[in-house]
């Protein structure tokens, strides 16, 4: 175990409803971000209670910034559906030495921090980007029966040919078999520690020569490690779109479909920035509306990167002046890094 729980965890609190259901059997979600996702996570824990007020949830998201505002929000919404939310609040000097990016930051990393963290009192937990949206039952997941070497159940990313070049990109043939994201992860935690899968994970990413064979981060390395130790889900529960399909001239086939249940929103626009205007959005806004959310407003582009697309899908939208506007602060933001 690479995670020392009793330091790392600076605060726990507590926002749960006091007025709980039943959590005796609860279905465990897990989120692990960073201030910039605080917002996509509310939506996404309310888009799953909106949808299955069936099951019993125990929602544990492990960030490192947490104010006031955000705690009555979330305190808000598990009174509203009579749920249970912890927040974790990390340490994270010992993670901000890993590979990062300008849209992955070392955040990605803490779903090993939460594995290790529940691997002692919790037989499986489900990990869950905060750009997941879900609009169907998740009741299937409670049923998954995980063999003596299954470390988790997990939706395959593209297809065979995208696989092979994984492999070939990381050195392990059996990826060939099947490249899955890590943006949803049903985990046996039970497994995950008889394998001492986040140490494993630590020493890879210690190695120079792994980490030149890296582009997709923690997501390679969990392939690497879980090859051939995992359950394919169905597509259905993590179906990829980016909102940036919507500037390509002859764009991507819509994948969402009403068959589908937890959409991933890929890519740096999300459905909480106020320039992702379109009716693939419209997962987010209904759970939004739903929520204690429901009045406050989408964010606005700050960085660099968020301005450099604010004015493209404005000006996709044929928000011309306001596309033209944005632009120049883009270049202003540029000059002034």
């Amino acid at each position: 175990m690479f995670f020392d729980k009793q330091n790392a965890v600076i605060k726990q609190i507590d926002l749960s409803s006091s007025d709980i259901i039943d959590s005796s059997d609860s279905l465990h979600i897990s989120y692990g971000i960073d201030r910039n996702f605080l917002y996509g996570c509310g939506i996404s824990i309310a888009s799953i209670l909106k949808n299955n007020s069936n099951i019993s949830f125990s929602f544990h998201v492990f960030t490192d910034y947490f104010d006031e505002e955000q705690s009555q929000l979330f305190h808000d919404l598990a009174l509203q559906y009579k749920t249970s939310i912890q927040i974790y609040v990390v340490d994270c000097e010992q993670l901000k030495s890993l590979p990062s990016t300008k849209n992955w930051s070392y955040a990605t990393y803490f779903r090993f921090i939460i594995a290790d963290y529940f691997s002692d009192h919790l037989e499986r937990l489900i990990y869950m980007d905060a750009d997941i949206m879900c609009q169907g039952s998740l009741k299937e997941l409670l049923d998954i029966k995980f063999g003596q070497n299954e470390i988790a159940a997990v939706v395959p990313e593209r297809d065979s040919v995208w696989w092979k070049k994984r492999a070939d990109a990381l050195s392990i043939p059996s990826i060939a078999t099947g490249y899955f994201n890590a943006g949803f992860l049903v985990i046996n935690l039970v497994n995950w520690a008889k394998d001492n899968i986040s140490t494993k994970a630590m020493a890879l990413l210690s190695q120079e020569e792994v980490k030149a064979k890296l582009s997709y981060l923690d997501q390679d390395i969990l392939n690497m490690l879980l090859t051939e130790k995992v359950i394919y889900l169905d597509q259905k529960y993590n179906t990829q779109y980016s909102l940036n399909y919507e500037l390509q001239k002859g764009k991507k086939e819509n994948p969402i479909t009403e068959n589908t249940i937890l959409i991933h929103y890929i890519g740096p626009t999300k459905p909480w920035h106020e320039w992702a205007n379109y009716a693939t959005s419209q997962p987010f806004i209904d759970a939004k509306n739903a929520s204690p959310w429901k009045n406050i407003p989408l964010l606005k582009a700050k960085s660099s990167n968020h301005l450099r697309y604010c004015a493209k899908h404005q000006t996709n939208q044929g928000l011309y002046c306001q596309g033209i506007k944005t632009h120049f602060q883009y270049f202003l933001a540029k000059l002034n890094k």
